[in-house]
């Protein structure tokens, strides 16, 4: 039974992404979540993983910055990749003739035009801080490359300010034009208001690029692809700077079960989560939506047993789609029956009144907070013998 009919169903999916393009930016951005810094050869592993996954374009770094992260991005542009790779600059005309002998796909040149940031980043006013963004977007156009002009701190800045700046832009050939919602001030809303305002302007493709300060980065970047917006923007485990970015997994796996955009191989997801924790530091939440180990965890007695008959009653996709595996968490919520199909999952057939024995002390154990593990419900068997 659905509440909607045939006409008004029509009238939503019209509004689905259809004409998008995933562009991973955990190699740039992040690098930049606090306390994180990459190896080239961990750099090279997590494009390998992300080109394996589909990622349409690679973020490889910010080459001026060094000259290890130059050679690191010219490796990574060099590997032979199905993706696209591009790397980031500001608008300063050294920091392309830098891009230029990375060889990379192409050039995000980003610029501040808030007025936050103009008055205390840059001490200058729109009409100079814009005169020069396009100088140097004129530069790398005239020297082959590629260019997407990004606008950080888009989502603070007037809305006929940042017309303007994308029309500008358009005109001086940029390739994509993209909003940065700089400090995550967006909601699902808004970026479907601002996206759906912007391309009444442009014709150019629009990037959409979230911060989580408020959590709602991938929310945010959906309803952004659901009014126009072509390139998304994400990093694994949703990190970068403060709060992150939005989530790669979360993003993908939503593209596939909310508006079926299948061609992403999301079974690798899980593996990449964990490599790209490894290199980082950062430990993944438990309660990480696709990758979290509790993602997949059941304990409750009602839904132990019910997942047991049929794991779509409490599980909206099956483990394995994103390379994970379902576990059953034994605890004082567990009930006789979920006991008892883990029990006999284990190999184990217990009588009635030993699986009330067996139960008892589970609950005891759980309470004073002792993890039931396998070995420990192994143990408690075994005592009934």
């Amino acid at each position: 039974m659905t509440i909607y009919s045939k006409n008004d169903f029509m009238q939503f999916i019209k509004h689905w992404p259809k004409d998008i393009e995933i562009c991973d930016v955990t190699l740039r951005d992040g690098e930049q979540t606090p306390g994180v810094a990459f190896t080239t050869q961990e750099k090279i592993k997590m494009a390998e993983k992300l080109d394996s996954i589909g990622v349409d374009v690679i973020e490889a770094g910010f080459p001026v910055v060094s000259k290890a992260e130059e050679a690191t991005v010219k490796e990574i542009a060099h590997l032979g990749l199905k993706a696209k790779i591009c790397c980031l600059s500001r608008a300063v005309a050294k920091d392309i003739d830098t891009v230029l002998r990375c060889d990379v796909d192409f050039v995000s040149i980003f610029i501040a035009t808030s007025d936050l940031h103009l008055k205390y980043k840059y001490h200058k006013t729109f009409e100079e801080a814009t005169s020069c963004a396009l100088d140097v977007l004129d530069y790398a156009k005239d020297h082959g490359l590629k260019v997407r002009f990004a606008v950080e701190d888009a989502t603070r800045t007037d809305i006929n300010v940042l017309k303007s700046i994308y029309k500008s832009a358009e005109e001086h050939g940029a390739d994509y034009v993209s909003i940065a919602d700089t400090v995550g001030i967006l909601n699902p809303s808004t970026a479907f208001y601002l996206v759906s305002e912007i391309k009444k302007t442009i014709k150019t493709k629009l990037c959409i690029h979230c911060h989580n300060d408020l959590g709602m980065a991938v929310a945010n970047t959906l309803s952004a692809a659901e009014a126009g917006a072509f390139q998304l923007h994400t990093t694994v485990n949703g990190i970068g700077e403060r709060c992150g970015n939005a989530s790669l997994e979360e993003l993908l796996v939503s593209l596939r079960v909310q508006y079926g955009i299948e061609r992403y191989d999301v079974s690798k997801l899980m593996e990449l989560s964990k490599l790209v924790e490894e290199y980082s530091e950062i430990p993944i939440p438990r309660t990480k939506a696709i990758v979290g180990a509790n993602a997949f965890a059941h304990e409750s007695g009602i839904h132990v047993a019910a997942v047991l008959e049929e794991p779509m009653t409490y599980e909206l996709f099956a483990p394995e789609m994103v390379g994970g595996k379902r576990e059953y968490i034994i605890g004082k919520h567990t009930g006789t029956k979920a006991l008892k199909g883990v029990v006999q999952k284990m190999g184990y057939d217990l009588s009635h009144e030993q699986m009330c024995i067996l139960l008892d002390k589970v609950k005891r154990c759980s309470e004073v907070k002792k993890k039931v593990t396998c070995e420990r419900l192994t143990d408690f068997i075994k005592e009934l013998e």
